[in-house]
Protein backbone atom coordinates (compact mmCIF):
# COMPACT_ATOMS: atom_id res chain seq x y z
CA UNK A 1 0.00 0.00 0.00
CA UNK A 2 1.24 3.50 -0.74
CA UNK A 3 2.91 5.77 1.83
CA UNK A 4 2.44 9.44 2.33
CA UNK A 5 5.66 10.30 2.07
CA UNK A 6 5.94 14.54 1.93
CA UNK A 7 1.88 14.90 1.02
CA UNK A 8 -1.73 13.56 1.71
CA UNK A 9 -2.57 10.72 -0.23
CA UNK A 10 -6.36 10.50 -1.82
CA UNK A 11 -8.48 7.16 -2.03
CA UNK A 12 -11.94 6.53 -2.51
CA UNK A 13 -14.38 3.74 -1.06
CA UNK A 14 -14.75 1.69 -4.40
CA UNK A 15 -18.70 2.48 -5.84
CA UNK A 16 -18.90 4.61 -8.78
CA UNK A 17 -21.65 4.92 -11.20
CA UNK A 18 -22.05 3.04 -14.13
CA UNK A 19 -23.00 4.83 -17.55
CA UNK A 20 -26.55 4.45 -18.37
CA UNK A 21 -26.20 2.03 -21.09
CA UNK A 22 -24.07 -0.57 -18.72
CA UNK A 23 -25.95 0.14 -16.00
CA UNK A 24 -29.12 -1.35 -18.06
CA UNK A 25 -27.28 -4.28 -19.07
CA UNK A 26 -26.28 -5.82 -15.69
CA UNK A 27 -29.05 -5.34 -13.97
CA UNK A 28 -30.55 -7.13 -16.77
CA UNK A 29 -28.07 -9.67 -15.78
CA UNK A 30 -28.46 -9.98 -12.39
CA UNK A 31 -32.71 -9.90 -12.53
CA UNK A 32 -32.33 -12.79 -14.99
CA UNK A 33 -33.59 -11.09 -17.75
CA UNK A 34 -32.40 -11.52 -21.72
CA UNK A 35 -29.03 -9.63 -22.70
CA UNK A 36 -25.74 -9.62 -25.18
CA UNK A 37 -23.49 -11.58 -23.36
CA UNK A 38 -20.60 -10.40 -25.71
CA UNK A 39 -21.83 -6.95 -25.51
CA UNK A 40 -21.90 -7.05 -22.14
CA UNK A 41 -18.16 -8.23 -21.89
CA UNK A 42 -16.76 -5.44 -24.09
CA UNK A 43 -18.84 -2.50 -22.61
CA UNK A 44 -17.62 -3.84 -19.25
CA UNK A 45 -13.81 -3.63 -20.58
CA UNK A 46 -14.48 -0.22 -22.29
CA UNK A 47 -16.18 1.32 -19.17
CA UNK A 48 -13.56 0.05 -16.90
CA UNK A 49 -10.66 1.78 -19.23
CA UNK A 50 -12.71 5.32 -19.06
CA UNK A 51 -13.50 5.41 -15.10
CA UNK A 52 -10.04 4.56 -14.68
CA UNK A 53 -8.70 7.68 -16.75
CA UNK A 54 -11.38 9.92 -14.96
CA UNK A 55 -10.27 8.88 -11.58
CA UNK A 56 -6.40 9.27 -12.53
CA UNK A 57 -7.57 13.15 -13.86
CA UNK A 58 -9.43 13.78 -10.91
CA UNK A 59 -6.85 13.47 -8.42
CA UNK A 60 -7.13 10.30 -6.79
CA UNK A 61 -4.13 8.45 -5.67
CA UNK A 62 -5.63 4.97 -5.21
CA UNK A 63 -8.12 3.78 -8.36
CA UNK A 64 -9.93 0.86 -9.15
CA UNK A 65 -12.65 -0.49 -11.91
CA UNK A 66 -15.58 1.04 -10.41
CA UNK A 67 -16.92 -1.82 -9.15
CA UNK A 68 -19.09 -1.86 -12.24
CA UNK A 69 -19.19 -5.98 -13.20
CA UNK A 70 -21.09 -5.58 -9.48
CA UNK A 71 -24.95 -5.14 -8.64
CA UNK A 72 -24.21 -4.46 -5.06
CA UNK A 73 -21.33 -5.83 -2.34
CA UNK A 74 -23.69 -8.57 -0.95
CA UNK A 75 -25.32 -10.28 -4.39
CA UNK A 76 -22.08 -9.77 -6.11
CA UNK A 77 -20.67 -12.23 -2.91
CA UNK A 78 -23.44 -15.06 -3.28
CA UNK A 79 -23.29 -14.91 -6.81
CA UNK A 80 -19.54 -16.01 -6.68
CA UNK A 81 -20.63 -19.10 -3.87
CA UNK A 82 -22.13 -22.24 -4.22
CA UNK A 83 -24.52 -23.83 -1.59
CA UNK A 84 -27.08 -21.44 -0.77
CA UNK A 85 -30.58 -20.81 -1.90
CA UNK A 86 -32.93 -17.67 -2.39
CA UNK A 87 -36.14 -17.97 0.03
CA UNK A 88 -36.91 -14.02 0.34
CA UNK A 89 -39.65 -13.69 2.78
CA UNK A 90 -39.83 -17.84 4.32
CA UNK A 91 -41.94 -17.70 7.34
CA UNK A 92 -39.70 -17.73 10.40
CA UNK A 93 -37.00 -15.88 8.16
CA UNK A 94 -37.52 -12.19 8.88
CA UNK A 95 -35.53 -9.55 6.57
CA UNK A 96 -32.61 -7.84 8.43
CA UNK A 97 -32.72 -4.52 9.04
CA UNK A 98 -29.51 -2.48 9.19
CA UNK A 99 -31.75 0.35 11.09
CA UNK A 100 -33.32 -2.41 13.34
CA UNK A 101 -32.91 0.00 16.75
CA UNK A 102 -33.56 3.48 14.55
CA UNK A 103 -36.63 1.49 13.37
CA UNK A 104 -38.14 1.00 17.08
CA UNK A 105 -38.21 5.13 16.91
CA UNK A 106 -38.86 6.34 13.91
CA UNK A 107 -40.83 3.51 12.66
CA UNK A 108 -43.20 5.77 10.51
CA UNK A 109 -40.10 7.26 8.22
CA UNK A 110 -39.15 3.44 7.76
CA UNK A 111 -42.18 2.21 6.96
CA UNK A 112 -42.29 0.34 3.59
CA UNK A 113 -38.23 0.48 3.27
CA UNK A 114 -37.95 -3.30 3.34
CA UNK A 115 -34.60 -4.69 3.04
CA UNK A 116 -31.51 -2.29 2.82
CA UNK A 117 -29.03 -5.11 2.03
CA UNK A 118 -30.07 -7.37 -0.75
CA UNK A 119 -32.05 -10.36 -1.17
CA UNK A 120 -31.99 -12.90 1.31
CA UNK A 121 -30.83 -16.30 1.03
CA UNK A 122 -29.92 -19.33 2.87
CA UNK A 123 -27.11 -21.39 3.29
CA UNK A 124 -28.44 -25.34 2.99
CA UNK A 125 -25.15 -26.80 1.59
CA UNK A 126 -21.39 -26.60 1.99
CA UNK A 127 -20.15 -23.61 0.46
CA UNK A 128 -17.70 -23.15 -2.07
CA UNK A 129 -16.16 -20.37 -4.49
CA UNK A 130 -17.88 -20.39 -7.96
CA UNK A 131 -16.63 -17.26 -8.82
CA UNK A 132 -13.66 -18.18 -10.67
CA UNK A 133 -14.25 -16.52 -14.38
CA UNK A 134 -16.18 -13.29 -13.20
CA UNK A 135 -13.28 -12.43 -10.46
CA UNK A 136 -10.91 -13.00 -14.02
CA UNK A 137 -12.91 -10.91 -15.77
CA UNK A 138 -12.63 -8.09 -13.33
CA UNK A 139 -9.06 -8.58 -12.93
CA UNK A 140 -8.26 -9.10 -16.83
CA UNK A 141 -10.43 -5.71 -17.39
CA UNK A 142 -8.88 -3.88 -14.64
CA UNK A 143 -5.41 -4.97 -15.82
CA UNK A 144 -5.98 -3.52 -19.46
CA UNK A 145 -7.00 -0.40 -18.23
CA UNK A 146 -4.13 0.24 -16.10
CA UNK A 147 -1.69 -0.60 -19.48
CA UNK A 148 0.82 2.93 -19.43
CA UNK A 149 -0.52 4.25 -16.35
CA UNK A 150 1.90 4.77 -13.69
CA UNK A 151 1.19 6.45 -10.20
CA UNK A 152 -2.09 5.45 -9.04
CA UNK A 153 -2.29 2.24 -7.18
CA UNK A 154 -4.67 0.11 -7.94
CA UNK A 155 -7.25 -1.71 -5.55
CA UNK A 156 -10.07 -4.35 -6.05
CA UNK A 157 -13.05 -4.55 -3.06
CA UNK A 158 -14.54 -7.68 -1.69
CA UNK A 159 -17.18 -7.83 0.96
CA UNK A 160 -15.96 -9.60 4.40
CA UNK A 161 -16.94 -13.10 5.02
CA UNK A 162 -19.11 -11.21 8.39
CA UNK A 163 -21.11 -9.20 5.92
CA UNK A 164 -21.70 -12.30 3.70
CA UNK A 165 -23.08 -13.84 6.61
CA UNK A 166 -25.27 -11.38 7.48
CA UNK A 167 -27.42 -11.92 4.75
CA UNK A 168 -27.43 -15.32 4.61
CA UNK A 169 -29.18 -17.08 6.55
CA UNK A 170 -27.46 -20.67 8.02
CA UNK A 171 -29.38 -24.12 7.52
CA UNK A 172 -26.64 -26.76 7.27
CA UNK A 173 -23.47 -25.61 9.32
CA UNK A 174 -23.21 -26.94 13.41
CA UNK A 175 -22.53 -22.96 14.61
CA UNK A 176 -22.15 -19.78 13.42
CA UNK A 177 -18.31 -20.65 13.73
CA UNK A 178 -18.39 -23.38 11.48
CA UNK A 179 -20.17 -21.37 9.31
CA UNK A 180 -18.12 -18.26 9.22
CA UNK A 181 -15.12 -20.41 8.68
CA UNK A 182 -16.57 -21.94 5.34
CA UNK A 183 -17.35 -18.72 4.30
CA UNK A 184 -13.79 -17.47 5.08
CA UNK A 185 -12.31 -20.48 3.03
CA UNK A 186 -14.37 -19.60 -0.41
CA UNK A 187 -13.32 -16.05 0.16
CA UNK A 188 -10.10 -16.73 0.38
CA UNK A 189 -9.89 -17.58 -3.05
CA UNK A 190 -10.84 -14.31 -4.10
CA UNK A 191 -8.69 -11.88 -1.88
CA UNK A 192 -5.85 -13.77 -2.45
CA UNK A 193 -6.37 -13.76 -6.61
CA UNK A 194 -7.19 -10.06 -6.19
CA UNK A 195 -3.59 -9.68 -4.12
CA UNK A 196 -1.48 -12.10 -7.05
CA UNK A 197 -2.65 -9.90 -9.31
CA UNK A 198 -0.82 -6.80 -7.89
CA UNK A 199 -3.81 -5.21 -6.76
CA UNK A 200 -4.22 -3.79 -3.13
CA UNK A 201 -6.73 -5.61 -1.40
CA UNK A 202 -9.67 -3.26 -0.06
CA UNK A 203 -12.20 -5.33 2.48
CA UNK A 204 -15.36 -3.81 2.77
CA UNK A 205 -17.13 -4.76 5.96
CA UNK A 206 -20.10 -2.00 6.57
CA UNK A 207 -22.05 -4.90 8.53
CA UNK A 208 -19.32 -5.15 11.78
CA UNK A 209 -21.02 -2.04 12.89
CA UNK A 210 -24.46 -1.89 11.65
CA UNK A 211 -25.62 -5.23 12.27
CA UNK A 212 -25.63 -3.76 15.97
CA UNK A 213 -28.63 -2.18 14.50
CA UNK A 214 -29.57 -5.52 13.38
CA UNK A 215 -29.03 -7.21 16.86
CA UNK A 216 -31.37 -5.14 18.93
CA UNK A 217 -31.50 -7.23 21.84
CA UNK A 218 -27.29 -7.14 22.49
CA UNK A 219 -25.50 -5.33 24.64
CA UNK A 220 -22.49 -3.85 24.14
CA UNK A 221 -20.28 -6.62 25.90
CA UNK A 222 -22.36 -9.01 23.54
CA UNK A 223 -22.05 -7.31 20.52
CA UNK A 224 -18.46 -6.72 20.89
CA UNK A 225 -18.23 -10.63 21.61
CA UNK A 226 -20.35 -11.28 18.48
CA UNK A 227 -18.03 -8.74 16.25
CA UNK A 228 -14.83 -10.04 17.45
CA UNK A 229 -15.90 -13.76 16.04
CA UNK A 230 -16.51 -12.15 12.85
CA UNK A 231 -13.17 -10.42 12.37
CA UNK A 232 -11.36 -13.80 13.11
CA UNK A 233 -12.68 -15.22 10.31
CA UNK A 234 -12.08 -12.40 8.72
CA UNK A 235 -8.26 -12.57 9.67
CA UNK A 236 -8.80 -16.47 8.99
CA UNK A 237 -9.38 -15.59 5.09
CA UNK A 238 -6.76 -12.85 5.06
CA UNK A 239 -4.50 -16.14 6.00
CA UNK A 240 -1.16 -15.95 4.03
CA UNK A 241 -1.86 -12.42 2.35
CA UNK A 242 0.27 -9.72 3.57
CA UNK A 243 -0.55 -6.88 5.45
CA UNK A 244 0.84 -4.79 3.00
CA UNK A 245 -1.53 -5.60 0.23
CA UNK A 246 -4.62 -5.16 2.16
CA UNK A 247 -6.86 -2.60 3.89
CA UNK A 248 -10.01 -2.46 5.50
CA UNK A 249 -13.10 -0.23 5.12
CA UNK A 250 -16.01 0.13 7.83
CA UNK A 251 -18.87 2.16 7.81
CA UNK A 252 -22.42 1.93 9.41
CA UNK A 253 -24.83 1.10 6.31
CA UNK A 254 -24.76 3.60 3.47
CA UNK A 255 -28.00 4.18 3.59
CA UNK A 256 -29.86 7.60 4.44
CA UNK A 257 -31.65 7.95 7.59
CA UNK A 258 -31.37 8.75 11.28
CA UNK A 259 -28.59 6.48 12.44
CA UNK A 260 -29.35 7.55 16.24
CA UNK A 261 -28.23 4.34 17.31
CA UNK A 262 -25.16 3.62 15.50
CA UNK A 263 -22.96 1.70 17.77
CA UNK A 264 -20.24 4.42 18.74
CA UNK A 265 -16.88 3.95 17.13
CA UNK A 266 -15.21 3.87 20.74
CA UNK A 267 -17.11 0.57 21.64
CA UNK A 268 -15.40 -0.96 18.45
CA UNK A 269 -12.18 0.85 17.43
CA UNK A 270 -9.56 -2.01 19.29
CA UNK A 271 -11.60 -4.61 16.94
CA UNK A 272 -11.38 -2.88 13.85
CA UNK A 273 -7.51 -2.46 14.78
CA UNK A 274 -7.22 -6.46 14.68
CA UNK A 275 -8.30 -7.10 11.47
CA UNK A 276 -4.84 -7.72 9.65
CA UNK A 277 -4.25 -4.85 7.61
CA UNK A 278 -1.99 -1.91 6.58
CA UNK A 279 -4.88 0.59 6.75
CA UNK A 280 -8.16 1.47 7.73
CA UNK A 281 -10.53 3.34 6.09
CA UNK A 282 -13.44 4.77 8.56
CA UNK A 283 -16.23 6.80 7.78
CA UNK A 284 -15.94 9.54 9.61
CA UNK A 285 -18.07 12.96 7.85
CA UNK A 286 -21.06 12.76 8.51
CA UNK A 287 -23.47 14.28 10.78
CA UNK A 288 -23.58 11.54 13.39
CA UNK A 289 -19.74 10.27 13.25
CA UNK A 290 -17.78 13.31 12.12
CA UNK A 291 -17.23 13.85 16.08
CA UNK A 292 -15.25 10.64 16.57
CA UNK A 293 -12.00 12.12 15.42
CA UNK A 294 -11.35 12.54 19.47
CA UNK A 295 -11.10 8.34 19.27
CA UNK A 296 -8.37 8.89 18.13
CA UNK A 297 -7.03 11.62 21.40
CA UNK A 298 -7.24 8.03 23.49
CA UNK A 299 -6.65 5.36 21.09
CA UNK A 300 -3.33 4.55 19.57
CA UNK A 301 -2.87 3.38 16.20
CA UNK A 302 -0.23 0.57 16.11
CA UNK A 303 2.99 0.98 14.35
CA UNK A 304 2.91 1.03 10.97
CA UNK A 305 -0.32 1.54 9.90
CA UNK A 306 -2.28 3.94 8.27
CA UNK A 307 -5.74 5.71 9.41
CA UNK A 308 -7.78 7.05 5.96
CA UNK A 309 -10.61 9.07 7.53
CA UNK A 310 -13.70 9.68 5.07
CA UNK A 311 -13.61 13.44 4.67
CA UNK A 312 -16.24 13.69 2.27
CA UNK A 313 -19.44 11.90 1.95
CA UNK A 314 -22.45 10.68 0.58
CA UNK A 315 -25.08 11.57 3.56
CA UNK A 316 -25.60 15.18 1.57
CA UNK A 317 -25.55 16.20 -2.13
CA UNK A 318 -23.31 19.13 -0.97
CA UNK A 319 -19.96 19.46 -2.04
CA UNK A 320 -17.88 19.83 0.71
CA UNK A 321 -15.68 23.12 0.69
CA UNK A 322 -11.56 22.11 0.17
CA UNK A 323 -10.90 23.59 3.04
CA UNK A 324 -13.17 21.97 5.09
CA UNK A 325 -11.56 18.76 4.00
CA UNK A 326 -7.94 20.37 4.70
CA UNK A 327 -9.15 20.76 8.05
CA UNK A 328 -10.46 17.40 8.81
CA UNK A 329 -7.30 15.99 7.58
CA UNK A 330 -5.25 18.24 9.59
CA UNK A 331 -6.95 17.19 12.96
CA UNK A 332 -6.34 13.80 12.02
CA UNK A 333 -2.57 14.47 11.04
CA UNK A 334 -1.89 15.93 14.60
CA UNK A 335 -3.20 13.13 16.31
CA UNK A 336 -1.73 9.98 14.29
CA UNK A 337 1.05 11.83 12.33
CA UNK A 338 1.09 13.26 8.95
CA UNK A 339 2.70 10.25 6.97
CA UNK A 340 0.31 7.87 8.96
CA UNK A 341 -3.31 10.04 7.43
CA UNK A 342 -4.66 9.14 4.04
CA UNK A 343 -7.96 11.47 2.84
CA UNK A 344 -10.77 8.79 2.18
CA UNK A 345 -14.65 9.17 1.60
CA UNK A 346 -17.17 7.46 4.07
CA UNK A 347 -18.50 5.24 1.55
CA UNK A 348 -18.49 4.18 -2.25
CA UNK A 349 -20.10 8.02 -3.35
CA UNK A 350 -20.94 7.15 -6.97
CA UNK A 351 -24.03 5.47 -6.55
CA UNK A 352 -25.06 7.38 -3.40
CA UNK A 353 -25.48 10.97 -3.89
CA UNK A 354 -27.88 12.53 -6.27
CA UNK A 355 -26.23 12.26 -9.59
CA UNK A 356 -22.38 10.90 -10.71
CA UNK A 357 -21.29 14.94 -11.37
CA UNK A 358 -21.60 15.14 -7.53
CA UNK A 359 -19.64 12.13 -6.93
CA UNK A 360 -17.11 13.51 -8.99
CA UNK A 361 -17.50 17.23 -7.78
CA UNK A 362 -16.86 15.70 -3.84
CA UNK A 363 -13.65 13.68 -5.48
CA UNK A 364 -12.09 16.82 -6.87
CA UNK A 365 -12.85 18.74 -3.47
CA UNK A 366 -10.68 15.88 -1.43
CA UNK A 367 -8.20 16.20 -3.70
CA UNK A 368 -7.83 20.20 -3.66
CA UNK A 369 -8.18 19.95 -0.02
CA UNK A 370 -5.41 17.63 0.21
CA UNK A 371 -3.08 19.33 -1.55
CA UNK A 372 -4.05 22.69 1.11
CA UNK A 373 -3.82 20.02 3.62
CA UNK A 374 -0.22 18.90 2.76
CA UNK A 375 0.66 22.71 2.34
CA UNK A 376 -0.02 23.27 5.78
CA UNK A 377 1.74 20.26 6.87
CA UNK A 378 4.63 19.93 4.95
CA UNK A 379 4.68 23.85 4.18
Amino acid sequence: MKRNTNRILTMHAGSLARPPDLREMVLAKSNGQPYDVEALARRLRSAVAEVVQQQIAVGLDSINDGEFSKTNFTNYARERLSGHAERSGAPGNPLARIYGRDAQEFPEYFAGRGNLGGTEVVCTGPLAFIGHTALQADIDNFQAALQGVEGPEPFLPAVAPGTIEHWMKNEYYRSDEAFLNAIADAMHEEYKAITDAGFLLQIDDPDLADAWQIHGGMSVPEYRKFAELRIEALNYALRDIPEESVRFHMCWGSYHGPHKYDIPLSDIVDLVLKVKAVGYSIEASNPRHEHEWRVWEDVTLPEGKVLIPGVVGHATDFVEHPALVAERLIKYAGLVGRERVIAGTDCGLGTRVGHPKIAWAKFAALAEGAQLATKQLWG
